[in-house]
């Protein structure tokens, strides 16, 4: 049953995931430059505490030896290399909506980390679903020059609810642009 937690936002440890297909229309120009800004890696660029990362992993496995010591260290260089390439702002990644390259989560929500209370619900506020967005595909891009006009589809799935809050702002920030929604889309 998904009930809001006891701050009143919907984050739940599992959530339900909710497919959407997004159709982002307009004049080829506006389309193409908010086909770049979207792109992205697609994760929440979260500050680590990357020794008690380790210590957590190694936790339930430590009186296995020196083995466990060094498969938590391998997976805890493996995430922290994920998370500095995601941090470099170079990478464009392949992810074709990402939302914290249309609405970013400022640093000083990064710094409280994915388990904050008030992490959670400052992308409830901003993006109104409390995960990055999964399976987020390129649908159809398509530029018709003799019009004058672009349009790309994108189906993702979120977290309980369709990113409400993020795509206001991103209305608000791509006004030339025609943004269509449709929950649960089948992608086509």
């Amino acid at each position: 049953m998904n009930t809001p937690t006891e701050d009143g936002i919907q984050a739940l440890a599992a959530p339900d995931w909710m497919r959407t297909v997004l159709t982002i229309s307009g004049p080829a120009e506006p389309v193409a430059g908010f086909r770049a800004t979207a792109r992205g890696p697609g994760i929440i660029p979260w500050v680590i505490d990357w020794d008690y990362e380790e210590a957590r992993l190694l936790a339930p496995m430590a009186s296995e030896g020196p083995a466990a010591r060094t498969l938590a260290r391998l997976l805890r260089e493996a995430a922290q290399a994920r998370a500095e390439r995601a941090r470099d702002p170079g990478v464009t990644g392949g992810c074709p909506f990402d939302l914290h390259r249309l609405v970013p989560v400022p640093t000083r929500i990064l710094q409280l980390g994915d388990d904050s209370a008030a992490a959670r619900r400052w992308l409830w506020e901003h993006w109104g679903t409390t995960w990055p967005l999964r399976q987020v595909e390129l649908v159809e891009a398509g530029d018709r020059r003799r019009r004058r006009s672009a349009r790309i589809t994108v189906s993702f799935v979120s977290a309980d609810w369709t990113p409400w809050a993020a795509l206001r702002q991103i209305r608000a920030d791509w006004p030339a642009l025609d943004i269509a929604i449709r929950p649960g889309g089948d992608g086509g």
